[in-house]
């Protein structure tokens, strides 16, 4: 039986510093802990710690508070490798054993689709989660496996703000949680080594030649953002300024700095002169090479543009996409849809297991990504697979589909996408998720219309972040 909440809580205050005990990890890593009443949010904190704290900010019943010190450790607790892992906000878990990050991640899958989703985790098949291969390759002095051990430098895109630092000068790195105030970092633990060295070939550029970094709140100066991206399997670079204007001064001297990083491939400015906070605008201007890089997950190659979307975490994007053709489980002879295909990553994929007269069709909003997913499809010699542009709800059939595969944005699928999907009546529903919250809502409506989850796998994609994966296997409900 739960603790009865009292009728009149304390009354905590803003810069109160109290004692908790830590039970639990909230949906972005940070520590969840209990006093008289009250609900109070924690980051940097574990679960089995004693910690003194000060409130920040007090709600009725529930309050965020900084971590002050640690009173009693968590025997999960390691020192984090980056220095700005705290202040950044990027990697809300690097204090945290890997195991513990695992378990962490796979509790909140199976949470969210046991209370939000109505699942009934005993009678499904449920598969333990997929870390990062190379988890317990590092070992400690003592020659047993590191707590540590999670794969360093394995993203494959950064998208770093400019600004300056509190000594004028140029910096990059990430905005501090909840804030636009910018934590310059050096050298990120989780990116490719190779995009720190650009990070650090564009800031010095910029120092050189007396480049402006943008002034967000007077909108003014000119590099707004610096993007990269690197091939995992090919080696390719792309390395994107963002600017609040159209030209670069001293455009040839960055030309030859960049051009000296192995595996630089492409160079380009990103327009955007808005006051926003998306990042890349519409307009790309091309400096030097193709406004693209190629890279390979499996046997597929991509063609990859800056604004296509491209899972940051190749390697474990091969064994998220098996997990999807495994739940999938074709013949040869099934038509299934893809929807929200992006440029054809799962689409892919998925034609090329098709050996004896299946069809994929993919659907996707964006047209720029249609047309990149139809490219790719070409350089990789795939016919059975087709592209439509547009809403899915809106061009999807309704009759002779197999199987459906879907892999929406963070926010989960439309109301209207998710009727339409019940209607074009696929024998499974292969639904992949980045949200376990939105996954399990999606999965709720999926079972009050008739189908019901069989298999479910976590993916870690995020090693140091609180974020995971889910694959999730719907069959149609037995209603004999």
């Amino acid at each position: 039986m739960s603790e009865k909440r009292p009728e009149h809580p304390i009354d905590f205050k803003k810069n109160q510093e109290i004692t908790l005990t830590i039970d639990d990890l909230g949906t972005n890593g940070e520590g969840i802990g209990h006093r008289e009443g009250c609900v109070f949010f924690v980051a940097g904190a574990l679960p089995g710690e004693e910690v003194r704290v000060r409130i920040m900010k007090m709600k009725k019943r529930y309050g965020y508070a900084r971590l002050l010190e640690i009173v009693t450790a968590s025997s999960e607790r390691v020192e984090p490798r980056c220095p700005a892992a705290r202040p950044c906000g990027g990697c809300t878990l690097q204090h945290l054993s890997y195991e513990g990050q695992l378990a962490y991640k796979e509790k909140k899958i199976r949470d969210c689709l046991e209370r939000i989703g109505g699942v009934n985790s005993r009678h499904i098949d449920w598969l333990p989660i997929l870390g990062m291969e190379n988890s317990s390759k590092e070992v400690s002095s003592e020659g047993t496996p590191s707590k540590e051990a999670p794969p360093w430098h394995y993203r494959n895109k950064a998208q770093f703000p400019v600004r300056r630092d509190k000594d004028g000068n140029p910096a990059a790195g990430f905005f501090a949680g909840h804030t636009h105030n910018i934590i310059p970092v050096a050298s990120c633990a989780i990116q490719h080594p190779v995009i720190n060295e650009v990070m650090k070939s564009v800031l010095d550029f910029m120092k050189e030649f007396g480049i402006e970094p943008y002034d967000e709140e007077h909108h003014r100066g000119l590099v707004r953002h610096l993007y990269v991206r690197r091939g995992y399997v090919t080696g390719q670079v792309m390395a994107c300024l963002v600017l609040n204007g159209t030209s670069l001064p001293h455009v040839d001297k960055l030309i030859e700095a960049l051009t000296k990083i192995d595996g630089m491939t492409s160079i380009c400015l990103n327009v955007n002169k808005k006051q926003t906070n998306v990042i890349l605008g519409k307009e790309m201007i091309p400096l030097w090479g193709p406004l693209f890089i190629e890279d390979n997950i499996g046997d597929i190659r991509y063609r990859i543009s800056p604004q296509s979307f491209f899972q940051v975490n190749p390697k474990q994007t091969e064994r998220l996409y098996d997990t999807v053709l495994s739940f999938a489980d074709l013949t040869g002879t099934e038509r299934v849809w893809d929807l929200y295909c992006g440029i054809g990553t799962i689409s892919l994929f998925l034609a090329s297991a098709l050996k004896k007269g299946g069809q994929v069709t993919g659907v996707e909003i964006v047209p720029e990504a249609v047309e990149n997913a139809r490219e790719n499809a070409r350089i990789n010699g795939i016919q059975n697979v087709s592209f439509l542009c547009g809403a899915a709800e809106d061009v999807a059939e309704e009759q002779g589909v197999d199987v459906i595969v879907v892999d929406p944005p963070r926010k989960g699928c439309d109301a209207a996408l998710l009727d339409t999907m019940v209607r074009m009546g696929p024998e499974r529903i292969v639904y992949v998720s980045c949200d376990p919250a939105t996954l399990a809502r999606d999965v709720k409506v999926l079972g009050e219309k008739g189908y019901r989850v069989e298999k479910v796998r976590g993916c870690d994609m995020f090693g140091q972040g609180s974020g995971v994966e889910t694959v999730v296997l719907l069959g149609r409900k037995n209603t004999a």
